[in-house]
């Protein structure tokens, strides 16, 4: 009988898969390492086995012990499956922009989970570095695990993933290409791929995907570590605001950077193109990769490592309303109807010109809204935006108590559902907020200045 003793010993051992349709422009075969196939669905298995047995043997982590690490899922994963295992208990803190279904999977398997906020920077209290750095001294019996640090994040991959795409690709593998993050995979791979290469007379160059918002590319090609370059981003798993002690930067031949509309766009195209339902630093790869295609040749043997599964991010880069908040979609919008198009089915929220100011205000509260359109029995006659209100309140503190028609603008200009997107914004002015869309069934929308902005 063929069986594994437990779920640990099913980690590695990946296949390599090829590209057909995405890279098809590339004079290149490119072959992806597929790190789903391992049982947290995700690469970080193989660092998280490596990181507690090296813990284990050198006594940092002692029996019935607590794992605590910041992470953004994918480690916190691999370190719970371990766990259970082996017996330990976890707490894993994570930044708020993480996916849902990571944290909800987490808790799953049995982990303590607390998030903090993303925008703050990295030596901030409230940070998930200092957070969880702060966890590790203070919970008793535990093991900050520090993977950004910890050695044997590249050990591990030095270990297993290099030497398999060396022996799956007998040695003819030319370029790695992967997102950097912790760093532990691209110097791991990395190293092993190219004293191999050297050991039989042959070159590998090894390149880094990164994202806008992150250091890496800057620093790499110019040692400086430039704070200007950080800022929030939405793409999971690849960049820092800090220089992990496990990204080797000697290793790394060059970066290249893919926006966060590019990552999310091409994680949908490698679903419904490839048939790989894979996570959001999947599709940054393969959007890297094309960014690359002039330093590929036709001879060339390139592997792309895809980090983990779809299935983290179903609510996000897998959520067209998600993509369509965010300008990632690409509609083409030309005319007031297709603006509104996603909430036609949303009834128009108005006030009329005898209800209190109170009533809009608390109008404005329970639908998030800015803007709201006056009527009477003939139809729109004002409108009630938030400046408004404001320059009201500062003259009269009783205003909430005044009937709308009071204090209420002009009404807004109604224009037909195929009104150009060009004539409706002509119409949004410093002194109008809004324009009324007829949707010729009775039914009218509000289109504002945001969503003209998101249109275009």
């Amino acid at each position: 009988m063929d069986y594994a003793e437990n779920i640990l010993e099913t980690i590695g051992n990946t296949p390599l898969v090829k590209l057909n349709i995405l890279t098809k422009e590339l004079p290149c075969l490119v072959l992806s390492k597929y790190e789903t196939f391992n049982p947290g669905n995700s690469v970080k298995d193989r660092m998280a086995l490596q990181m507690i047995e090296d813990a284990e043997k050198d006594g940092r982590l002692k029996p019935g012990g607590t794992i605590i690490e910041g992470t953004s899922g994918n480690t916190g994963m691999g370190l719970a499956l371990a766990a259970i295992v082996k017996g330990y208990k976890c707490i894993f803190v994570m930044a708020d922009k993480q996916s849902k279904e990571k944290i909800d999977i987490l808790r799953a398997v049995g982990a303590k989970v607390v998030v903090c906020p993303t925008n703050v920077e990295p030596e901030d209290e409230r940070s998930y570095y200092s957070v969880s750095k702060r966890l590790g001294e203070e919970t008793p019996n535990s093991w900050y695990v520090n993977q950004y640090d910890n050695p044997s994040n590249c050990k591990a991959h030095f270990l297993s993933t290099g030497p398999e795409i060396w022996k799956q690709t007998a040695g003819k593998v030319t370029h790695f290409v992967v997102g950097v993050g912790t760093g532990g995979t691209i110097s791991g791979v990395g190293s092993y791929l190219k004293m191999k290469a050297k050991e039989a007379g042959t070159t590998v160059k090894v390149w880094g995907i990164d994202t806008y918002g992150s250091v890496f590319k800057k620093y790499h090609e110019t040692g400086v570590f430039d704070e200007n370059e950080i800022y929030p981003y939405i793409t999971e798993g690849i960049g820092e605001d800090i220089l992990p002690k496990n990204v080797n930067f000697s290793i790394i031949d060059g970066f290249t950077k893919v926006t966060d509309k590019d990552a999310a766009i091409y994680t949908q195209r490698l679903s419904k193109e490839e048939g790989m339902f894979l996570g959001n630093s999947a599709g940054a790869a393969v959007k890297g990769l094309l960014q690359l295609k002039e330093h590929f040749t036709k001879e060339d043997v390139v592997v792309v490592l895809f980090h983990d599964h779809g299935s983290r991010y179903v609510g996000k880069m897998f959520n067209d309303n998600w993509m369509r908040e965010r300008g990632f979609l690409e509609e083409k919008i030309k005319t007031a109807a297709d603006i509104t198009k996603n909430n036609a089915e949303r009834p128009l929220v108005t006030v009329q010109t005898e209800e209190l100011v109170s009533h809009a205000i608390e109008r404005m509260k329970t639908f998030k809204i800015s803007q709201i359109p006056v009527k009477d029995i003939n139809g729109f006659v004002g409108s009630i935006d938030e400046s408004i209100l404001l320059q009201y309140f500062i003259k009269d503190k009783n205003i909430a108590e005044k009937p709308i028609k009071e204090i209420m603008g002009k009404p807004y200009p109604i224009v037909k559902k195929m009104t150009t997107l060009e004539d409706v914004s002509k119409l949004i002015t410093n002194e109008n907020d809004a324009v009324i869309i007829d949707l010729d069934n009775g039914n009218h929308h509000i289109i504002t200045k945001y969503d003209i902005i998101s249109a275009i």
